[in-house]
């Protein structure tokens, strides 16, 4: 595709959706964990990339950052596109990346634009059927010797795709306090022996659906097996510090992957990487967990016709709300960022397009139930119709770094 048919397509694309475009369903796969199949996908089609890919664990939204999966990763894996309807009512599908490069800050706004350069966070659904190893993300100090971003990440446990837990929904966050790094580093060691036990130094937490964690950099964590809704900072830096879970063994190469090839094999660089006071913080729970908190005044929302929480709202890196809209109702809702959205339920209206929350979605299948708003609509206010007499429409909206609207 030539850059100028690139331009007029992503202008194309804008004015078509007064502001608001179009998302395609990205399905990502994990060779390494089993899918938890709650992300709507048909259930013929959670391996249909191939055993050697592994089942379909994740769906990402809004999303600018390819997935690193690694030497059989597809072209465009984890990179969201956008739906435009030509003139003959042909469907065309072009990379949401390529419009942001184009339209700049008339599609995420002048002030991340200038900053960034880029839309600089995306989220996911993470749906695993089991736990995940005890692993850490780098900061952006730590992650720039691999020529990477730091990754800051949230997790909020939508009810609508909890209707199970999984096979352990609990999630370790950090280090008992009272632990010395010796004893950790015996840990890091022993990776290669079997089990590391990591974990015995940790404390776990019960995920309960509707509430959420933030999880900055250099927290070791172990996320439990709920079906996540997980906005992050732009990055896919990581390293797994636990050797064994859920019986299945965890390559060496993943503990050494944040680490620059000359210091592979040295412990000490391993410890730095871990944010000491962060995970032996003796209040993690007071410090970490979110409960939902009301944008505005609860009764004047719910005269309004809707009720609008934060669901992440711990990290100057992204932001997240849950927007309700109640039966029949017509709402404008004003924000000063742009944002990418998610229906979790209900269908009704959103500006000009129609949106509805799929039950069942194929592979390679379209659906009205994600879409990206640029900064100047979200300005503006979007219009929302509930069209049911009785159900609600539930949405998630995933914002970029400092939100004008959160106060930190």
């Amino acid at each position: 595709m030539e850059t100028t048919e690139k331009v007029s397509l992503a202008e194309k694309a804008l004015e078509q959706g007064k502001g608001i475009l179009r998302l395609t369903p990205t399905w990502v796969p994990r060779s390494f964990c089993v899918p938890g199949r709650r992300i709507k996908l048909h259930p013929d089609d959670y391996y249909v990339l191939g055993g050697e890919r592994g089942g379909i664990d994740e769906r990402w939204f809004s999303s600018t950052t390819p997935a690193k999966n690694g030497p059989l990763t597809g072209e465009n894996e984890g990179l969201s596109h956008i739906v435009y309807k030509d003139e003959d009512g042909q469907e065309v599908q072009f990379l949401l990346k390529d419009a942001v490069d184009e339209l700049k800050g008339e599609l995420i706004g002048d002030r991340l634009w200038n900053e960034y350069q880029s839309w600089p966070m995306y989220s996911k659904f993470f749906d695993n059927m089991g736990p995940l190893p005890h692993h850490l993300h780098h900061n952006d100090e730590q992650a720039a010797l691999i020529g990477q971003l730091g990754k800051p990440e949230a997790y909020y446990f939508p009810p609508q795709v909890n209707n199970h837990g999984g096979d352990f929904p609990y999630t370790f966050f950090g280090i008992a306090p009272g632990t010395t790094k010796e004893e950790i580093k015996e840990c890091l060691k022993n990776f290669t022996k079997g089990d590391n036990k990591i974990t015995n130094f940790s404390s776990a937490y019960r995920l309960e659906p509707g509430t959420g964690w933030d999880v900055p950099p250099g927290l070791l964590h172990a996320p439990g097996s709920m079906c996540t809704y997980e906005p992050q900072k732009a990055s896919d830096v990581f390293a797994m510090y636990q050797s064994l879970v859920n019986e299945a063994i965890i390559p060496e190469e993943l503990l050494w992957n944040g680490t620059p090839k000359d210091r592979v094999g040295d412990y000490d660089q391993l410890m730095e990487a871990i944010d000491w006071d962060l995970n032996t913080d003796p209040q993690m729970m007071t410090n970490r967990f979110m409960r939902p908190k009301p944008v505005h005044d609860e009764e004047e929302m719910k005269a309004a016709g809707y009720r609008e929480v934060w669901v992440c709202y711990k990290n100057e890196a992204f932001s997240a709300k849950e927007l309700t809209v109640f039966p029949g109702q017509t709402v404008t809702i004003n924000d000063s960022a742009a944002y990418g959205l998610i229906m979790m339920q209900g269908h009704g209206k959103m500006g000009v397009w129609d949106i509805e929350t799929p039950t069942m979605i194929r592979y390679g299948q379209l659906t009205n139930d994600e879409f990206f708003v640029s900064e100047k609509a979200a300005v503006e206010g979007v219009t929302i119709t509930n069209h049911s007499t009785t159900d609600p429409i539930v949405m998630l909206k995933h914002f970029g770094p400092l939100n004008p609207d959160l106060v930190l």
